[in-house]
Parts: structure tokens; sequence; C-alpha cells
């Protein structure tokens, strides 16, 4: 109840990450595409995929084309990204919340920054209100009266605002290791996130793109190298291969020899006429080639900071400084006979908050070295897997490399040309256009 042909779009459905990896593997492979095209070139899985295709095929005018043997490929006009964004609201407003998602990022890392500073001026000159009005008091012998020291601190936020860089994104995309002071303040603290983001997917696009470029058909060994393995070459334990089975709709078979290999269906059918692996491409000629892709999903090691050594330096020394006044502030505020007003009135409201910035501003950075340096050894761990399972496709055993001779022999590939297409609906809209244009003809002349 209530829809509306033509007012749904599809794609809006879509999740950001599904929609925008299919439509730049339709651009990247000449807007005619398989379900497998997709899947193997932006790591999809089968069905991710498939609901993707369909979505932007009935978004922008796209159609389908059907093989002599029952292959459906999707076909996309040139101009199908503009009709998509002329029809979505939700893609309008999606470059807006990203910008608004980038300022509340950088307002959080530069406010941590300026909150340093801020701290250290409230916190000293409190301190040097309290030793005045201590002063005034001896001098004077007027104990126990309440006091006000009419010390005056004119500290505005927009003090701080010279500090602070509006163009922070835009930089740090061409020189992410030369950060002001408020970067590196926390920089310092929070590090400057994860170096291994997006890993996940450029991990299934390599696995995608080598089953493909394979022909469909793989051993588990020729996977390795790009998902998460141990040192040990257990050829009975293959279930680190379930996953990419999972994702890409495969399943084992048994060569002759006994052999488990692992075939892909979906992905041995393209609209691509990219060749495919041969026999003589096993051991040192896999090495060479599969030179233009990656050989080994890499890690990056996790940095404690990008900031320089006198960079971290000075931002501890500040640090403990500031910790340093907090201590002596609090001593201050304990034993003082002032009755607070003012100035330290209000510190000492805010005073509990000054400590736990204080303290945090060291136990954080404590807490994250150890994680770290756990964590970068977890990373070695896997990278140096990872190479050695590479390095024993350079150089299989007699075993190995009869498996892949094998894997190579059961490869195959259907290639879905223009010629091969015996229906489109393209054809079909074609045909409904011109009765509808007969008939309106035919209604004016009446």
């Amino acid at each position: 109840a209530g829809f509306q042909p033509g007012k749904s779009v599809e794609s809006d459905r879509l999740p950001k990450d599904v929609r925008e990896r299919a439509m730049k593997a339709v651009d990247s492979l000449g807007g005619r595409v398989t379900i497998g095209d997709v899947a193997a070139k932006a790591g999809l899985k089968v069905d991710q995929a498939e609901r993707a295709l369909q979505a932007l095929a009935a978004d922008t005018g796209g159609f389908l084309e059907v093989s002599d043997e029952g292959d459906v490929l999707y076909a996309f006009p040139r101009d199908y990204r503009s009709r998509l964004a002329a029809k979505s609201f939700k893609m309008k407003i999606e470059p807006l919340l990203e910008k608004s998602k980038a300022a509340a990022e950088y307002l959080i890392r530069v406010s941590f920054g300026t909150a340093l500073i801020a701290s250290i001026v409230i916190v000293y000159t409190t301190i040097i209100a309290l030793i005045s009005s201590r002063s005034e008091e001896d001098s004077r012998g007027r104990r126990g009266r309440s006091y006000d020291s009419g010390f005056t601190v004119f500290f505005r936020p927009s003090d701080l605002f010279w500090y602070w860089d509006p163009y922070y994104y835009r930089r740090r995309q061409t020189k992410s290791e030369n950060l002001n002071f408020v970067e590196s303040v926390f920089s310092f603290v929070f590090g400057d996130g994860d170096p291994n983001q997006g890993l996940e997917e450029e991990r299934w696009k390599l696995i995608g793109q080598y089953i493909s470029s394979n022909g469909g058909v793989v051993a588990a060994e020729e996977l390795a190298p790009y998902l998460d393995v141990s040192y040990q070459n257990e050829s009975d334990d293959e279930s680190y291969i379930l996953p990419v089975l999972l994702r890409f709709d495969g399943h084992p078979e048994v060569d002759d020899k006994g052999n488990i290999l692992y075939k892909f269906p979906s992905l041995q059918r393209t609209a691509s006429s990219q060749k495919i692996g041969r026999r003589e491409y096993v051991g040192r000629r896999w090495s060479e080639w599969i030179g233009s892709m990656e050989k080994v999903l890499k890690e990056k090691e996790l940095q404690f900071s990008k900031t320089g050594a006198s960079e971290r330096a000075m931002v501890a020394g500040l640090g403990a400084f500031n910790l340093f006044g907090v201590i002596i502030l609090g001593t201050m505020l304990k034993n003082t006979a002032v009755t607070p007003q003012g100035l330290i009135s209000f510190v000492a409201g805010i005073f509990p908050l000054l400590q736990v910035y204080a303290a945090s501003f060291f136990a954080i950075p404590v807490v994250r070295w150890f994680f770290l340096t756990r964590k970068n050894k977890e990373i070695e761990k896997r990278n140096n897997a990872r190479q050695q399972r590479a390095r024993a496709l350079e150089v299989p055993d007699s075993s190995l490399r009869q498996k892949l001779l094998s894997a190579r022999d059961m490869a195959s590939r259907t290639v879905i040309s223009p010629e091969r297409v015996v229906y489109s609906t393209e054809r079909d809209l074609v045909d409904q256009d011109y009765e509808a244009r007969e008939w309106e003809r035919r209604f004016n002349e009446i």
C-alpha cells in the first residue's frame, strides 16, 4: 500500500561501501559486467555483487543480457553515475555528512591539544593568585577573611585559534609527517589512527582477482599469502580457505590424483577477455606472471606517533609541566585558609577535570604503547607467515607442483562476447517505446 513505481531508489538500500565498490568495478570493467566480474574486482561477496548490480541497473536504466548458455550480464549507460546522483537524495547529502564528520573529528583533535595550553594557563595562573593572596594576607595580618585576589585573566578560546589548521585533512594527505603543535599533542596521546584501515577490502580484492585470473580454480596454498595463516605448512589443514569459499561461492573438487582443489564457478564467467594463467605459470614463472599483482598481503606496523623525537619531547615536557602544576595546585587548594572566590572558586570547581586530563595525558600513551608492542609482534608474525607461504609457491616441492598443474588443467574461463548475447532487455525497451509511439500516432490520426 502506498507504493509508487519509480519513486523508490533501490541503490539507497545498499550499504555505501558496497555501492561504491560495485560502481568502481563497473567503471574499471567498461560498464558491461557479470556478477563474478564485480565480485572479483571489488572483493564483494557474490550475493552482495548481485544485489548491487540489480539495484544499480534498476535505478540507472541499465539492462540485462543473456548469452546462449544462459549467463547473465549487466550493461550500464556511460552516464549511469549522473543518473543515479540525480535520482538519489541519499547520494546528494553523503558528501555533506562526510564533511561534517571530518569537521567533528578535527574539532575533537584540536580541542584536546588546545586543552593542554588552557590547562597550563589556568593551573599556573591560579597558583600565582593563591601565592599573591597569601602574601597579602601575611603582610596585612588579616587571616581568616574572605579574599578575592582581583587577578583577572583575559583568556578566550579564540586566543588559541592561531594553533588550528583549518586545512588539516587536506594537508595530511600530502604532508602527513608535518604536524603542528596541536596535532602533535593529539598524536602523542591517541596516535594517528589505524594504518591498516581498508586492509580487509584490499585482501578480498586481491583474492578475487587472483582466482579470476587463474580460471576460477586454485589450490589452497595459492591463497595462503593473502590470508591469516600459521608458520607451519600443515597440508592436512586447509580450514583457512573456508571464508573464501563462503564469500565467492566456491566448493572443493578432487582431481584424479586425489588433490583437493577449489572451484569458483561464479568467477569463471566474465565479459572481459583477460588471459588466464597457464601451466607454465608455476614456480618461478608464477612469480614473474603475478608481477602486476601483490604477491603477499602486507600489514603495516602500528606507529606510536607520527611526530618526530623533538616534537614528542616538547609535548611530553609540557604535559609533565602541567601535571606538576596540577599536583602543586591540589596541595595548595587543600592547605589554603582563603575562602575561594572569583578565579580560585572557578578553578576549585573544575579541578577534578584538570586532574583527569593531566593523569590521562600520560596514562593513555603508556597503555597504548604496551598494546602497540603486542599488536606489532602479531603483525610481524602474520607477515612472516604469509611471506613464507609465498616463497613456497616460487619453489614448490613435487607434490605442490603437481597440485598447481592440476589446478591449471581444471581452470576454465567463459568469455561472454556481444556476439553470444541472444536476449537483451534493452531490445524490449526499444520495442515498447516504438509500440507506444505507434499507438500515439494512430490516436492522433483518429
